[in-house]
């Protein structure tokens, strides 16, 4: 019944959509522009410095993630290895109260990051702030680290667990709950709803159109470019796609954890399978490699603004692959089987630490190594990266497009969840108003097929990181708590 429902759904907004396909790109980018500008304006509010514009927003995620990384100590660090215990089950107890296993709760997450912010957002970087891009991308995703740490453990410190057991937590409720414990009833409501309208919008927006977007444009690139049969065929390959997520979402969290739990370890060593087989083929210039990205990082005279511009683009597009700061993640993990909300903290530590130090940093090597940004013209996403692996082997875009289309299809339903519990937060729990959301979900996939890449990545852009303006203000007033909290953890589990 579930997959009839989506089929018909899906059916009927592709049929309205075909009814004008000539026309339908045009006019939906002729409407998205307008807001997509207006938008980035607002969101990404710049100075100059050094005749470089520097986005505020940036700076207040980055500073977050300087200033809890020493708060807490370095747990990023020292925390590494009892994550790992963590993760390996070694403090799992099945009678604790939760939805998933820390493993599903770390893959929904990740599933959520780890998408194609890792291939795409890299070659925007590396395009236009050159290999040293690189550089500040890993630190930016070392130092948020810390920052995931902290807004995870609040994420389940907060949750609440309804009479059907099933779990809603987030930035929502630990700014709503948690600033009203400490004196700020009222700043806390506000944030929260702000937050949680940021969040459906950045679902629909950010995290289902960017995704089904580059998707189509890595399959369209995989089926013979511009002379294939789907270069103007978008809206279909657009609902082809929302009939799958549909099927997937309608089941919740649950349905939804294992899917992740067995797509994102197979994503993820596909597509780093293949990246290391590049570098493999190029062993002899990693050297060189590497010495652009450090050179890069500090050369006065460097890409789009010499320091300042390259540490804007690799900071941005670093915050746009973890999330560290903009709080989403702890959506997921609030439905840990758990009873330590510092020990789901350390959990969500790794989620930088896999997305951005790692997988990040071998996607820009694979396309610094190849030259294959040299003769990038513009923002031109995944198919900077597919060049990339074509330059090695001819097939190796046909392998992209499998984990690029995994890697989508696992970011957006991850992100379908994290919307429909900020849904719920502003209209209460009801099946009916939840199904409206994840049908309004389906159609955003379709037009996001549809669409230009530079409106969806403004308005993507833009929702993210207005989740954070108010996600970071709560993290820096609930801070002291979770720091008392990770006093007492050590005290009994890290001796």
């Amino acid at each position: 019944m579930k997959l009839g429902l989506v089929a018909a759904l899906c059916s009927l907004t592709s049929f309205t959509i075909q009814a004008n396909t000539l026309s339908f790109d045009q006019k939906t980018d002729q409407l998205l522009q307008p807001v997509a500008d207006l938008f980035t304006r607002i969101i990404f509010y710049s100075i100059d410095i050094a005749g470089t514009q520097f986005p505020l927003i940036v700076g207040w995620l980055i500073l977050a993630a300087f200033i809890f990384t020493f708060y807490f100590g370095f747990i990023n660090i020292r925390g590494f290895r009892h994550s790992c215990k963590v993760i390996r089950g070694d403090y799992s107890d099945p009678n604790d109260p939760g939805e998933v296993s820390h493993f599903q709760a770390l893959t929904t997450a990740l599933s959520g990051t780890v998408g194609l912010g890792n291939i795409a957002g890299v070659a925007i970087a590396v395009s236009i702030g050159g290999p040293g891009a690189t550089f500040w991308m890993i630190i930016a995703g070392f130092m948020g680290m810390s920052t995931k740490f902290l807004e995870c453990s609040l994420g389940l410190k907060y949750r609440r667990i309804n009479a059907q057991g099933q779990v809603h937590g987030g930035p929502m409720y630990y700014l709503k709950d948690g600033l009203a414990e400490l004196g700020f009833k009222k700043l806390g409501k506000v944030l929260a709803s702000f937050f949680a309208v940021c969040c459906v919008f950045a679902s629909l927006c950010g995290s289902n159109m960017l995704q089904s977007n580059q998707a189509y444009q890595q399959f369209v690139i995989a089926m013979g470019g511009e002379t294939s049969f789907w270069v103007d065929k978008g809206w279909l390959f657009g609902s082809v796609l929302a009939l799958v997520i549909g099927v997937v979402i309608i089941g919740g969290i649950k349905s939804i954890a294992k899917v992740t739990e067995k797509v994102v370890p197979l994503m993820a060593g596909l597509y780093l399978a293949a990246a290391l087989f590049v570098l493999a083929y190029h062993y002899a210039e990693i050297p060189n490699a590497v010495s652009l990205i450090i050179n890069g990082a500090f050369n006065p005279s460097g890409v789009a603004g010499g320091i300042i511009g390259v540490l804007i683009q690799g900071f941005k597009r670093s915050t746009f692959s973890s999330e560290a700061g903009v709080g989403a993640a702890s959506i997921a993990h609030a439905t840990a089987s758990t009873k330590e909300p510092i020990r789901e903290g350390y959990v969500a530590l790794l989620e930088p630490f896999i997305d951005t130090v790692v997988i990040c940093t071998i996607t820009a090597l694979v396309i610094v190594i190849t030259g294959t940004y040299q003769s990038a013209e513009g923002i031109d996403g995944v198919a900077l990266t597919s060049r990339a692996f074509a330059s090695v082997i001819w097939w190796f875009p046909y392998v992209l497009s499998v984990a690029v289309l995994m890697f989508a299809i696992s970011t957006m339903i991850s992100w379908a969840y994290y919307g429909s519990i900020a849904w719920s937060y502003l209209v209460g729990e009801s099946k009916l108003l939840d199904l409206a959301y994840k049908v309004v979900f389906c159609f955003f996939t379709i037009v996001g097929a549809s669409v230009s890449l530079d409106a969806v990545i403004a308005i993507s852009d833009s929702m993210f990181f207005s989740m954070a303006i108010a996600n970071i203000i709560g993290l820096y007033l609930l801070a002291p708590g979770i720091k008392r909290d990770l006093k007492r953890y050590q005290q009994s589990y890290c001796q």
